[in-house]
């Protein structure tokens, strides 16, 4: 599996320490598109990584622009609240990158037009508030990857 999370702008750093952490235990590269709402040293960020910071290497870019020429990547899932696609109708291929957008604001706001075929959305029947946390959407994202590509196969 050779999934790939991206955070553009995070701004909270215990959010992008837990998902680092993830990523870690899932085998999964980070891509932090700037600016980062703290710094990469940050004592918040890498307490709640703990001690699995040190083998994340986490990929980090100056803007989407140097992202895409970097990476050239083929397959988005655009993970936002803003779209009625369902992204357990998403069928895994293998070589994917979730993007997430900020824990404030979500996605850039030209996304929605740019990706819309690629927008999906995690079900939230409760409807009692506005969105997961970052750090629990990634979650969900990179177990059912998992769940598709290495349980289900």
């Amino acid at each position: 599996m050779k999934l790939n999370i991206v955070l553009i702008a995070p701004e909270i750093p215990q959010n992008t320490g837990n998902i680092g952490r993830l990523c870690v235990n899932m085998g999964m590269r980070l891509h932090l598109i700037e600016p980062l709402g703290f710094s990469i040293e940050d004592k918040m960020l890498r307490r709640a990584g703990l001690d699995y910071w040190k083998d994340l290497d986490p990929q980090i870019y100056p803007d989407w622009e140097t992202f895409m020429e970097k990476e050239c990547p083929e397959n988005f899932i655009f993970m936002s609240t803003k779209t009625e696609q369902c992204f357990y109708d998403y069928r895994f291929k293998g070589d994917e990158y979730l993007v997430f957008g900020n824990e404030g604001h979500g996605l850039p706001v030209d996304f929605y037009e740019r990706y819309k075929e690629q927008l999906y959305t995690l079900p939230m029947p409760g409807h009692g508030n506005r969105s997961l946390n970052i750090a629990n959407a990634v979650a969900v994202g990179a177990y059912e990857a998992y769940r598709q590509l290495e349980i289900d196969r």
